[in-house]
C-alpha cells in the first residue's frame, strides 16, 4: 500500500491555533470534523479560509484537513489560511514567493494585552470620584 504524500501547516490568529494537513484530492475541506461551510456559517469566512489555493490557482487539486481551537470563528479561520499557506510552501518552496506578494504568508500578530493590576482592564483604570 503506497503512502499518500500529505503536507502540513500550523496557523496562529489571536488566540486560535489552526493544525492544517494538505492531501492531493478534489477540493473537500473539513474542519474539526465538519464541512467548512457548515462549521464557519458565513461566506465570507469561507472565502478567506479558500483564498490561498484561490490565490494559486489550486482549488480543485487539494483536500485541506484542519484541528482548530481557541479563539473564536473568525480567529481560527484566519489560523486556517495561514497553515494552508505554510503546507503549500512546504509542498513547493517555489510557491513562497508568490503567497508572501499577497499576503498569505504574515502572521497577524495582533492578540488582546493582558489586564494589568490596579486597572479594570488592560489601560482603563477605575473611575475617579473626588470627594
Amino acid at each position: 500500500m503506497a503512502a499518500t504524500q500529505s503536507n502540513y501547516g500550523t496557523g496562529r490568529r489571536k488566540r486560535a491555533i489552526a493544525r492544517v494537513w494538505l492531501v492531493p484530492g478534489e477540493g473537500n475541506i473539513t474542519i474539526n470534523g465538519r464541512k467548512f461551510e457548515q462549521y464557519l456559517g458565513r461566506p465570507v469566512l469561507e472565502i478567506l479560509v479558500k483564498s490561498p489555493l484561490v490565490h494559486l490557482g489550486m482549488e480543485g487539486r487539494w483536500d485541506v484537513k484542519a484541528m482548530t481551537k481557541g479563539g473564536g470563528i473568525t480567529g481560527q479561520a484566519g489560523a486556517i489560511k495561514l497553515g494552508i499557506s505554510r503546507a503549500l510552501v512546504e509542498y513547493d518552496e517555489t510557491l513562497r514567493k508568490e503567497l508572501r506578494a499577497g499576503g498569505y504568508m504574515t502572521r497577524d500578530s495582533r492578540i488582546k494585552e493582558s489586564k494589568k493590576y490596579g486597572r479594570k482592564k488592560a489601560r482603563r483604570g477605575f473611575q475617579f470620584v473626588k470627594r
